[in-house]
Order: C-alpha cells, then sequence, then structure tokens
C-alpha cells in the first residue's frame, strides 16, 4: 500500500488520479484550497485524508505535509497538479496576471515539492509527479505565459531525476494534451483584463476563439489518463518524460523534426564557436 499526497485534487486530473489510486488500494491525501468541494465519493473513504490547502500559502504547507504523515506514515508519491491556465498575447498579459500564474503553477510547485523531500529522502524512496503540459515543450500563440510556467515545469523535474537520485527519489513530468477536465473553464482559465484589438484575426486571438468551442469536447479522455498515470506511477523505474494523448505525441514528434530542422543548416558553425584546444 503506497500513500499518495495529491494537490489540486477536487476535480480533474487531480480527482481521477486520487479515484485511480483508492481503487488501487493505495492511501490517497487529497489537498483543496475546500474540502467541502471534494467529491463524495472521495470524502466517504476512510482511505482519504482531506487537506485543506491552498499551495500559494507557503507557510501553511509544512503543517499540511507534516498533517500526511502523522496521518499515513509518510508520503510515498507526491501529484503537483495543483495549476491554471492564462490565455493571451505576450503583450495584452500584465507583470501581476503573469506572476499570480508562477506563484501557482511554478513556486506553489517548488515550495509543496521543498516540503516533500525531506521525508522521501528520510524513507530512501518517493516519486515526484508533476502534472506540466503538452505547451511544456511547445510555445503556442496565445499561450506564451502559461507555457512559460510549463516549461518551468519540465526543468524542474528533469533536474529533480538526477538530484534525488542518489536518494532513491525519482521524478516524472506529465505532459498531457487537450483533455476533458473543467481545465478550460473559467474557474481554471484566466483571460487578459485588457484585450488588444489589433490581435483579432492573428494566432493569438485565434487561440482564445478555440477554448469556448472546445471546452468539454476535448479528445482525451480524463480516466483513461489518470489510469495510465497510475500505472507509470506504479512501475518500479519512472520515465522522465510521459506525454498523454495523441494530440500531445503528434505535437511532440513536430517539435524533435523543427528542432533538427532548426539545427541542421547551422550544426558546423555552431560547433565552429568552441574554443580551439
Amino acid at each position: 500500500m503506497s500513500t499518495w499526497f495529491i494537490t489540486g485534487a477536487a476535480r480533474g486530473f487531480g480527482a481521477e488520479i486520487a479515484r485511480t489510486a483508492l481503487a488501487g488500494g493505495d492511501n490517497v491525501a487529497v489537498a483543496v484550497r475546500n474540502p467541502e468541494r471534494i467529491p463524495d465519493d472521495l470524502r466517504n473513504s476512510e482511505r482519504v485524508f482531506a487537506v485543506a490547502l491552498d499551495v500559494t500559502r507557503t507557510e501553511d504547507i509544512s503543517a499540511a505535509v507534516q498533517s500526511v504523515v502523522d496521518r499515513f506514515g509518510g508520503i510515498d508519491v507526491l501529484v503537483n497538479n495543483a495549476g491554471r491556465g492564462l490565455l493571451g498575447a505576450l503583450e495584452e498579459i500584465t507583470e501581476a496576471e503573469a506572476r499570480s500564474l508562477f506563484d501557482l503553477n511554478v513556486f506553489g510547485l517548488i515550495n509543496v515539492t521543498r516540503a516533500v523531500l525531506p521525508v522521501m529522502r528520510a524513507q530512501g524512496s518517493g516519486k515526484l509527479v508533476h502534472i506540466g503540459s503538452r505547451s511544456g515543450y511547445e510555445g503556442e500563440p496565445g499561450v506564451s505565459m502559461y507555457s512559460a510556467s510549463k516549461f518551468a515545469v519540465a526543468g524542474i523535474s528533469e533536474a529533480l531525476s538526477v538530484e534525488m537520485a542518489p536518494f532513491g527519489v525519482q521524478s516524472m513530468v506529465v505532459e498531457p494534451g487537450v483533455f476533458r477536465t473543467d481545465f478550460l473553464d473559467q474557474t481554471s482559465l484566466s483571460l487578459p483584463a485588457n484585450r488588444i484589438a489589433a490581435y483579432d484575426g492573428t494566432p493569438a486571438h485565434t487561440t482564445l476563439d478555440w477554448v469556448g468551442e472546445a471546452n468539454h469536447t476535448q479528445l482525451g479522455d480524463p480516466i483513461r489518463g489518470a489510469a495510465l498515470i497510475y500505472e507509470v506511477t506504479s512501475q518500479d523505474k519512472l520515465p522522465t518524460h510521459l506525454p498523454l494523448g495523441r494530440d500531445a505525441i503528434e505535437r511532440l514528434h513536430v517539435k524533435i523534426d523543427q528542432l533538427h530542422d532548426d539545427l541542421a543548416p547551422w550544426r558546423e558553425k555552431s560547433a565552429a564557436t568552441a574554443h580551439a584546444a
């Protein structure tokens, strides 16, 4: 029996991963800003422990982690799922909007992970699962700030996979494509307060217009996605990256091809900038 600690677990991937872990016989600590929003099927299980936590409130994180350790004796899997989206052309997004996004998507993840690592080091084992995004390896128009936050998540996860290896702790970033969660709802997705008309008809605003059409019609099934995350996490060895969904795989191949195409004409001159021995 493993103990999972999942942030942002009131709905979406967080709730589905919690359900899957519970069905697998594991203990689950669900961290949510408002415990009253925990679904009834999770609330009523003796193996589910509700933790009131807003991950942007750094001062509350250590106590939340300790409460999970006190309840279950340790933490085997941390799932950093709490996060939200922000769309709009970079010029439209204010510094306050960008900082608010990073406080949740990046610094919230950093601070929760920092609080859990001593527990895992003492155990000599543990798995870190960070929910990134397809936008974390491909910057897209209208998604620059969200992409930046998820690129950060991918970089943090890659570094942790090496830093924590001596302690028996593994790290993986999951990079979903579009899934039928509530991510495109106004409660999970922000738009810039000031929309600049000059971007109408350009790729940056095409993305904004797509949101209303795509919400809850996305290709990905969150139940199947959560099941795969659970299956992969339950293996002895985690991959460094887990692209999730057909579109995520397709866009990853596009990204790889783009990198090859960008490098090819400049490879020799780039190599030649090294100082000669």
